[in-house]
């Protein structure tokens, strides 16, 4: 029950924020009382503060899977796309879209009503994702993906961008295709200004 419990309040959260998270909306959904969410959480903010670091984590961990395997550049990018993808499609079906789908990007909208130790996973996770995506490009340069060159952090802080910025960038947009040609348009240019001969080749066959 307390599973059921933070996925019923992830999802509220997600698309109504701290303040229009209610126990009795979370207790309606799942036929229980009111009571028996105060049972395991307490109040509100013990709740949030566990559905926050939860997602925190599973999210940090997502992207260090696909960012620390030993794939090339290019695939990282592509498994990028589909893990955001797959993320937007649960809470965007029916043929609507543009509604909010990353609890880390709504979460960041009310940082000033959330305890210390939410708003500290949700800089972990900015951090996290800028760590492993840099130890991901300098491991690509080293492979020779990149010319020498190749301007490490300014490569980094063009796709940490995009990540961190995922969820805004689709509700601005009302769509995921605005995200996916951001993903795609920063992979080419960084494959044409600074990647192997053999990138620009794979780039070419894509495009082709």
């Amino acid at each position: 029950m307390r599973d059921r419990i933070k996925d019923v309040a992830r999802d509220l959260l997600i698309a109504h924020g701290y303040r229009g998270l209610r126990f009795a909306d979370i207790a309606s959904s799942l036929s229980i009382t009111r009571a028996n969410v105060h049972y395991y959480f307490g109040d509100k903010s013990k709740l949030v503060d566990e559905v926050i670091a939860e997602y925190t984590a599973k999210s940090l961990s997502e992207i260090i899977d696909i960012w620390q395997s030993d794939d090339e550049y290019i695939d990282k990018i592509l498994r990028t796309i589909e893990h955001n993808r797959t993320r937007y499609l649960r809470l965007n079906q029916g043929g609507v879209e543009g509604a909010p789908w990353s609890l880390i990007s709504r979460m960041r909208l009310d940082a000033a009503l959330l305890s210390p130790d939410a708003r500290e996973h949700l800089r972990s996770f900015s951090v996290g994702v800028e760590g492993c995506v840099l130890r991901s490009i300098e491991t690509a340069k080293e492979r020779a993906e990149f010319v020498a060159s190749a301007p490490v952090r300014d490569i980094v802080v063009q796709f940490v961008s995009v990540i961190d910025s995922a969820g805004p960038i689709t509700q601005d947009a009302g769509s995921f295709a605005r995200l996916e040609h951001l993903y795609l348009a920063c992979m080419r240019i960084i494959v044409h200004g600074y990647g192997s001969e053999t990138a620009k080749r794979r780039l070419g066959s894509m495009s082709g």
